[in-house]
This record gives structure tokens, C-alpha cells and sequence, in this order.
């Protein structure tokens, strides 16, 4: 969201850099193709430098930004003690979270967390992707001067239906053209529950259906876990697991339904890109995936893979002409609902009403995450 987000400002109007507490990575390069600057502090993950953070207050004083946009937990908890030093005082956090289950994140978030709820009066604004995440961390006690709601947006015109997708997907797997193929995006991690879905796999391939099953993301291909779940569930050549993908869109338009298998999640990214796509979904209830699949997909509750697998047949089980007409709804939902044009305009008026400017004027604008 943050590379979209950036690519879609308009640079007459705000200059952008971005400073990685860690490595540039794949999304910074990805920035810096726009132009966009990026600086890299080469922190390694949930690793704290005093001298990475004197390199991000003279950073901070020499580009002199008007906002200071924080993306992620650390870079919260970095940029306020930064900006603070920096006399940058017009620091937004950017909250991507809702569910916090402490087994499925690093031991020491819950510290951060409570080090964060206790100086989250300071910054100037914090934003959330999903009202279940403002909820959430109003639980664990934020109290923000302000609140702000700003869904993910979604590019409807890379994320489209694709028709030659489908061909070019079962042909790599080895599948017939017809094949019915249903997927999960999603990298290894104990939230994204692929368990879940491998086990619905399995009351699906008991059930008969001739249905073949793929999970694609970070750390999926090759994974042991994955891998003896796979043999103990006697799924065969049913499952596909395959590593990350960088054809998002085809891939998600490839598939005949697109499934979110998660235990917690804020606003899913990977729904709204497949619905955009024309996928029908099956999505378990957490976060705000409710309110962005709405009637043009299934929902599901988390962890009950008989459920999940029984709102993926459903779906299965609709004729051409219905399984189509799921498709065009979910597309229509996030053209109207969830443009990324939209969610960038929020972002304009946010930061150039904490710098106290009109939008006619240019501003300038730090990311740091």
C-alpha cells in the first residue's frame, strides 16, 4: 500500500522520500523505479540502534519534512523519538493490524505495543486500514488526538479479469484447461492459517469434486510444515505450494475461487486485489473483511475448515452464468467502493491539513517504515 500510495501522489504537489528501518528490499526498489529517494538504516528485524537512530534524526533534519508518515510498529515507536529530536512534530502512525494474537507474532510486541498505547497521545494523527484495527489498539489503550480511517485502496486497472490467465496458470501447474483451481496468496505465517485451508482441501477431495488447490507466497514452496501437513492429509497431487509470486494479478485472476484462510487480519489486501480481478471469495470473518466483500463473496468464521470448505463448493457448485455474475460483483464493489484514487485523496487532504497548507500549494512528505 505505501509503494501505491506513493505512486499515485502527485509530485507537483508533494515530494516524497522514504526511509527503511531495515534493507531496501523489494518494495524500496520498487519505490525507487517512481524516483522516489530511498534510505536504507540496515537494521536487522526487531533489532534497536542508537546509531540508526541518529542517522534517522539527521535524515529527518536535512530533508526538513512538513509530515512524517510512519508505517508499521517499530517505525511508530522510531519516528516519534526521531521526529521529536528532529523538531518534526507533525508525526502520523500508520496502523496495519487488528487481531493481535500474541502466539503469532515476536515476544516482544506485546512491550512494544504497551510502549507505543502510552505515547500514543504525541503524534499528530494516527491512521488506521480498518475500523477493527482502531478498535483493537483503542483496547490495548491508544489515545490519540486523532483518528483517522483509511481503507486500502486497490488499482482496478492492473488488478483485472484476465482470461489468459487461466490457461497460463493450469498449464504451469500441469492441469487440464479446465481444471477447477482454488488458491490462497499468502506468505507462511501462523495468522494466514494455511492449515485451515489444506484441511478444507481435504473434506473437499472427500466429498468427490475434481478440485485442485495452490498456495503461493513467501516461505509456502519447500516448507516442511507445509509439506508434512500435505502428506499427512493424503492430499497428493491435489495441493500445489509454490514460492512468491510476481504476477499477483494474473495469478488471482487465474483462479476459479480465491480464498483468505486467515485467524487475523486488518483490511486483507489480497481479497480486494482478487474481487478486482473478478474472483469470487471465500473469506473468514476477522477484521474489516466483512465490510470489503460485503454480499459479493462468502464468508466464512476462522479456524473451521468445514465451514470454509463448504462456502468454497457453494461457490463451485454455481453454473457458469452465476459463477460469472459473482465475478462482476465483486470487481463492481471495489471499482465503487475501495478505488485506490480514493484512499490516496484521503491521505492529501490528511497531510496537507496537518501541515496547515491548501492543496494547492506543495507539500512534502516523509515516509518512514
Amino acid at each position: 500500500m505505501l509503494a501505491r500510495l506513493i505512486a499515485r501522489l502527485d509530485p507537483c504537489r508533494i515530494e516524497n522520500a522514504v526511509i527503511s528501518l531495515t534493507a531496501t528490499g523489494t518494495v524500496g526498489h520498487e519505490i525507487q523505479q517512481t524516483g522516489v529517494p530511498v534510505f536504507a538504516l540496515e537494521l536487522r528485524p526487531g533489532q534497536v540502534g542508537t546509531v540508526a537512530l541518529w542517522r534517522l534524526i539527521a535524515l529527518l533534519r536535512r530533508l526538513r519534512p512538513d509530515v512524517v508518515q510512519t508505517w508499521l510498529y517499530h517505525a511508530d515507536l522510531a519516528g516519534i523519538m526521531a521526529g521529536a529530536l528532529a523538531r518534526r512534530p507533525k508525526i502520523v502512525w500508520n496502523i496495519r493490524c487488528a487481531d493481535l494474537d500474541p502466539a503469532d507474532h515476536p515476544r516482544f510486541l506485546p512491550l512494544l505495543l504497551r510502549t507505543l498505547a502510552l505515547v500514543s497521545r504525541y503524534p499528530a494523527a494516527i491512521i488506521c486500514n480498518s475500523t477493527a484495527g482502531r478498535h483493537a489498539h483503542g483496547q490495548l489503550g491508544y489515545t490519540p488526538r486523532r483518528w483517522e480511517i483509511i481503507p486500502n485502496g486497490f488499482d482496478t486497472g492492473l488488478f483485472r479479469p484476465c482470461p489468459d490467465a487461466r490457461i497460463d496458470l493450469r498449464r504451469e501447474l500441469g492441469l487440464d484447461p479446465a481444471a477447477l483451481v482454488v488458491g490462497l496468496l499468502a506468505r507462511f505465517h501462523p495468522m494466514k492459517d494455511h492449515a485451515t485451508f489444506l484441511r478444507a482441501a481435504t473434506i473437499i477431495a472427500a466429498s468427490g469434486a475434481d478440485v485442485h488447490f495452490v498456495a503461493a507466497g513467501r516461505g509456502v514452496a519447500g516448507n516442511p510444515v507445509l509439506d508434512a501437513l500435505v502428506a499427512d492429509l493424503l492430499l497428493g497431487n491435489r495441493v500445489h505450494l509454490l514460492p512468491e509470486r510476481h504476477d499477483a494479478p494474473r495469478f488471482l485472476a487465474a483462479l476459479d475461487v480465491a480464498v483468505s484462510s486467515s485467524s487475523g487480519e486488518a483490511f486483507p489486501n489480497v481479497v480486494g486485489e482478487a474481487m478486482a480481478c473478478g474472483t469470487p471469495c471465500v473469506v473468514t470473518d476477522v477484521g474489516d473483511s466483512a465490510q470489503l466483500v460485503g454480499d459479493a463473496g462468502v464468508m466464512v468464521p476462522p479456524r473451521d475448515p468445514a465451514l470454509l470448505a463448504a462456502g468454497i463448493l457453494g461457490i463451485l457448485d454455481l453454473d457458469g452464468t452465476a459463477h460469472a455474475a459473482l465475478g462482476r460483483a465483486a470487481r463492481e464493489r471495489i471499482v465503487s467502493t475501495f478505488s485506490l484514487d480514493a484512499a490516496v485523496a484521503k491521505y492529501e487532504r490528511l497531510y496537507f491539513d496537518l501541515a496547515g497548507r491548501q492543496m494547492k500549494k506543495p507539500e512534502q512528505s516523509v515516509c518512514a517504515g
